[in-house]
């Protein structure tokens, strides 16, 4: 994790420990995120997750643990990465699964 100088070049290397990566959705209670959308957008506030908006309010949102595969599909090419993943997925579960055991 590098923090950038403004310039393009390293300033600092950032400690790893502790550090999370926020996957896109979060998810939160309706009315708690609707609230926390609508008083950060009066406030000016700048969101760039769910999760920054609840934080806003002054909460501190769960860290949940999610899985790197959990690809979210922003651009069209997300598509076909998600597809190999998918394949991926599917073949490994395929060699572990007994034989002669039918899968719902």
């Amino acid at each position: 994790m590098k923090r950038d100088d403004g310039a393009g070049r390293v300033a600092l290397t950032e400690p790893r420990a502790g550090l999370w990566h926020a996957y896109t959705p979060q998810g939160f209670r309706y009315g708690l995120l609707v609230r926390a959308l609508r008083d950060a957008a009066s406030a000016g506030v700048t969101v760039t997750d769910e999760a920054s908006a609840v934080e806003a309010l002054g909460h501190s949102p769960r860290l949940v643990p999610g899985r790197r595969d959990n690809l979210k599909i922003t651009h069209p090419e997300d598509l076909a990465l998600a597809g190999m993943i998918l394949a991926a997925q599917a073949s490994a579960h395929s060699e572990t699964a007994p034989a002669g055991v039918a899968e719902r």
